[in-house]
């Protein structure tokens, strides 16, 4: 036996789990727990769901080897274990920094990440095909799934264990069951789950399966043994096992904090041949007291050196996030109007629409990780009379572009969506930048698109969206939003479908929206201490439907036209001026500034707006180049 503590700094990788016992391994737990928060507390990261699942990671690695194994984390919050035991100690300092490694599982970044773990419940999915090629290859290896009990009601894992029992591929499920996802799970398959990890009966099964393994020869089959325990158990299960249903062996609850038990039970699992899901209850934010105190809030932590706010003569800051911002409009809305109610999918804590839960509960739906039936939901309320107001992260809508298309759009039904974290979104990197939303949605018929420069301007967005009964999308970026940008002030015939021209200049301008305005500003007064001709700055406002006059006049006035954009030159606002330009006489020579076709890597803002070239000296650089 090891006398000495063992920490993380005594392992080169997950292959020393080998000799360890269980006091070390005991020691070598605390010591990742340190160094989890000690990188994210400076970085920024996940850090209570990290934190619960540091012994699961160390019993898998223990029994499975991701050499030739393959383990699947589902989005990956629960990860950071992992990395430091599969050759990324050295480097877990760099999380999430720009250059460093991801917040995520990436198999571009480590041959033992084996699948990208970044939107919630793809990872039985995509585990099943994995073991699916294994079995038609003739390979032999285990394929593991790790994925949360949030994760699990929502559709695609479902349709997921609906199609194991015809796939016919053996596979193994771990369910890290901390009751929740973000913040507490909600709806029925959480009661489900809750009543299996107390059930008295279950309770018994881990005992008589541990039994059991002791007893094993080895190579006898293991469903021997267990299907007669199994099946004289199960008509006294209240209520039904649905997995158990759907033909994959359910075993568990097991304590997720238990190294020797958690083992017994992974080797086990190997030497079974059927679809099989292992139910582990670990607590979120576990082995650091503010974090299990409060894991919804400690889930995400900001870095400490966050991106430095723009100091630009024509911006006035507030002190408040957009999403901030948002909710307290909603809020105040909702208290004129009873028809108001809000919804949002395991995004609360995020969304910041905790006063407005607490001032409306039974006009608030949080729905879970579930968008699509947000969305349909929604649409439903809205038919049904009410007035939905949606609030979803632009990269989780695209998990909802059929909703949004035919169940909103083609019904012409007023459900306005206010699209959070639109554009870069930092260190999270590129699995949640808001990129995509204004490329595919452009393209809906009788659809919405408006991106207000300042609160003052959300404002009067939301309540004009709610007013005008169409299907609306609000979107505004992550961050600290500005209380007012420029110096204008909108005329009532203004109000809804145009785009305003906040700068007069004479020779050039900048068409953009939302952030582009920001970046604007800095280039206009970049311009004048360069002492060169200052441009026109024209706020688009409405992306769709595009104010076609006020562009026409742009066009037709300048001799350079910039277009600006935090978002995709595939599909953007500069693709559909070129249309217009093209049916002008002489119009302006345009510029398309706006991101190239790759995915932007995980870092500061800052660096990503760098990286992409979206700076004022890019913009002026382009006006000079003619």
């Amino acid at each position: 036996m090891n006398t000495r503590m063992v920490t993380l700094s005594d392992i080169k990788n997950y292959k020393d789990l080998q000799s360890l016992d269980d006091k070390n391994l005991k020691e070598l737990c605390a010591s990742i727990r340190e160094e989890i928060t000690k990188v994210v507390n400076i970085n920024g990261g996940h850090l209570s769901s990290s934190l619960g699942a540091v012994e699961l990671i160390i019993s898998l690695l223990k029994v499975f080897d991701p050499q030739k194994d393959k383990i699947i984390f589902d989005v990956g919050h629960q990860s950071y274990a992992y990395k430091l035991l599969t050759d990324r100690k050295d480097r877990f300092g760099t999380l999430r920094k720009w250059g460093g490694i991801s917040g995520f599982p990436n198999p571009s970044e480590s041959k033992l990440d084996h699948y990208i773990g970044g939107h919630s419940s793809i990872s039985i999915s995509a585990a099943l095909g994995y073991a699916k090629a294994r079995d038609l290859l003739k390979q032999d290896h285990h394929v593991v799934a790790v994925l949360g009990d949030g994760a699990l009601i929502n559709g695609v894992a479902m349709e997921a264990l609906n199609s194991i029992k015809e796939t016919k591929s053996r596979i193994i499920l771990i369910l890290n069951d901390n009751k929740m996802s973000i913040n507490e799970r909600v709806g029925g398959f959480a009661d489900h789950l809750a009543k299996l990890s107390v059930h008295p009966v279950y309770t018994k099964i881990k005992e008589t399966i541990k039994d059991q393994c002791k007893h094993l020869p080895k190579g006898e089959i293991i469903e021997k043994k267990l299907s007669g325990i199994k099946y004289s158990l199960k008509h006294f299960l209240q209520p039904a096992n649905m997995f158990e249903e759907l033909g994959i062996s359910y075993w568990g609850p097991f304590d997720g904090h238990n190294l020797q038990e958690m083992e017994t039970i992974f080797n086990l699992a190997t030497r079974y041949h059927k679809p099989l899901l292992i139910h582990i209850v670990t607590q979120k934010g576990k082995g650091v007291p503010y974090a299990e105190e409060k894991p919804a809030i400690y889930h995400g932590v900001s870095p400490t050196q966050k991106s430095k706010i723009v100091k630009c003569n024509s911006v006035e800051w507030s002190s408040k996030s957009w999403s901030e911002a948002f909710s307290e409009t909603i809020l105040k809305f909702a208290q004129e109007d009873s028809k108001i109610v809000c919804l949002t999918a395991a995004m609360k804590e995020g969304s910041k629409l905790h006063k407005f839960q607490e001032s409306f509960p039974d006009r608030f739906f949080d729905v879970g990780i579930a968008e699509e039936h947000m969305l349909s939901f929604a649409a439903g309320l809205s038919a049904g009379g009410l007035k939905p107001v949606v609030s979803i992260y632009s990269t989780f809508l695209q998990r909802a572009m059929d909703q949004l298309v035919i169940d909103i759009a083609m019904q012409q039904l007023p459900v306005v969506i206010a699209v959070d974290r639109a554009g870069l979104v930092g260190e999270d990197g590129p699995t949640h930048h808001g990129l995509f939303d204004v490329c595919w949605a452009r393209s809906i018929p009788g659809l919405n698109i408006i991106a207000p420069r300042d609160i003052e301007e959300l404002e009067i967005m939301l309540r004009c969206a709610l007013d005008k009964r169409e299907p609306s999308l609000i979107r505004f970026p992550k961050g600290i939003a500005p209380l007012r940008i420029g110096h204008y002030t909108l005329r009532n015939d203004e109000i809804w479908g145009k785009s305003v021209l906040l700068e007069k200049g004479t020779t050039w301008a900048i068409a953009t929206y939302g952030t582009g305005l920001i970046i604007a500003y800095e280039a206009y007064e970049l311009a004048t201490k360069m002492g060169i001709p200052t441009p026109s700055i024209l706020d688009i406002r409405f992306i769709k439907p595009l104010d076609r006059r006020h562009i026409e006049e742009i066009l037709s006035s300048h001799k350079t036209v910039i277009t600006l954009e935090e978002g995709y030159k595939a599909g953007g606002i500069g693709e559909a001026i070129c249309e217009i330009a093209s049916n002008l006489q002489n119009p302006a020579k345009l510029k398309l500034l706006a991101i190239e076709d790759r995915f932007v890597p995980h870092g500061s803002k800052t660096e990503q707006l760098k990286g992409c070239n979206l700076t004022a000296e890019e913009v002026v650089n382009l006006y000079l180049a003619n």
